[in-house]
């Protein structure tokens, strides 16, 4: 992911927040699954048959009104065949106020904080509040792992336009979308980008996820996409027989790349831009495109063959 998150080191203390969880500062995040904020127990109301669920995560930046959280839920609602996804959707929130305006909505909300440190405003990609953020999300998809379920990761800036599960890899343990898409779906030299990947719940992942996680202290100051190319090349992936597969942006597109088929596209990530107001101007643009195309007949959306007007302020 690219642009501004959360912001996460301004020295603010948690003493008079409301969360409903305490962890612990070592990062065992195993220790939130108490109470309401039961971290099992949402992922399994949440869960499909086969124990995959959709994470995403949301700060106070990122629920304000006509924000990128209300663009997001509007994808789901406007997409081809994504209405019923939303219930498989679980919303991790990084502060008060996102964790507030996630149970207003009833979706399924849980609450992931760290003791001493904010995660409510904004932070500017590869500041050090965004790399603590990159990293402390690497470290709980872990945990949902070994919880025994397999995840669909999602910026909140990526719009769900159709159900993406048939142009998943049937061999695939982890696979994950490009910023730059050059060759085929095996070849480790496409250019990965973490904002959007579904990984498997296996022995092999979680492996692969405590590796990243600790990979990171190999290589101070870069964020988690930028360790994962570091180490997709490691005699250990290869070791533990792991299966990396890259996602095409004919089908998971960005402002990097777009997606240049409007009949084809099952997502588009507000990536390769930086600043949230650019973010939220040109993923308007995009859903108003997406609109319109879905007002088409089918015949005029074969023949019409529209495109996107976005990136317009991004990229």
């Amino acid at each position: 992911m690219q642009g501004n998150f959360s912001s996460l080191s301004n020295g603010t203390t948690r003493a008079n927040f409301s969360f409903p969880i305490q962890d612990s500062p070592s990062g065992n995040l195993s220790s939130l699954d108490n109470g309401e904020n039961n971290l099992e127990r949402i992922l399994n109301k949440a869960a499909m048959k086969d124990k995959t669920v959709i994470i995403t995560t949301l700060n106070a930046a990122w629920t304000e009104p006509n924000s990128i959280f209300d663009l997001f839920l509007e994808s789901f609602r406007i997409g081809n065949q994504t209405q019923d996804l939303l219930n498989h959707v679980v919303f991790v929130a990084l502060d008060e106020k996102a964790y507030s305006r996630c149970l207003g909505l009833r979706l399924h909300c849980y609450a992931l904080s760290t003791v001493g440190i904010d995660f409510s405003g904004e932070a500017f990609f590869m500041s050090e509040d965004y790399l603590k953020m990159m990293w402390r999300r690497i470290d709980f998809l872990r945990v949902v792992l070994e919880t025994g379920y397999n995840f669909i990761f999602s910026d909140a800036d990526v719009m769900w336009l159709r159900n993406p599960f048939h142009r998943f890899h049937p061999d695939g343990d982890f696979q994950i979308a490009c910023d730059r898409y050059w060759y085929n779906y095996k070849d480790l030299d496409n250019s990965p980008n973490g904002g959007f990947n579904y990984v498997k719940a296996n022995k092999k992942t979680i492996q692969f996820y405590k590796y990243w996680y600790e990979s990171k202290d190999k290589f101070p100051g870069k964020h988690d996409q930028d360790v994962l190319n570091f180490i997709k090349h490691d005699p250990f992936i290869e070791k533990i027989g792991l299966q990396i597969r890259f996602l095409d942006t004919a089908y998971f597109g960005g402002f990097c790349e777009p997606s240049k088929d409007l009949n084809l596209v099952c997502t588009m990530h507000a990536n390769c831009c930086i600043g949230l107001g650019n973010k939220i101007h040109d993923l308007k643009m995009l859903i108003d495109d997406w609109k319109k195309h879905m007002a088409l007949s089918d015949t005029d959306k074969i023949s019409v063959r529209p495109s996107w007007t976005v990136p317009r302020i991004c990229g």
